[in-house]
């Protein structure tokens, strides 16, 4: 079940309610993104799930590029 009824297709750009497209019969996805909420009752257990606070997350993300080591090369 999709979480959002506006679909659109991923290879022509036709919109619908099914996730697959009426012209052409490939996939569809969600029209727009989900709607986010600093209320966030769920945002925890999301964390959680992902392991957020973990050592091994946080060293999986990229890293930010100094200037002085651009200028350097």
């Amino acid at each position: 079940m999709v979480r959002q009824k506006l679909q659109t297709c991923t290879t022509c750009g036709a919109h619908g309610l099914s996730t697959t497209c009426i012209k052409c019969g490939q996939p569809a996805q969600a029209a727009a993104p989900l709607k986010w909420s600093p209320d966030d009752h769920q945002a925890s257990r999301r964390r959680q799930r992902h392991s957020v606070e973990s050592k091994e997350w946080v060293e999986s993300l990229p890293q930010a590029i100094q200037e002085a080591s651009l200028e350097e090369e």
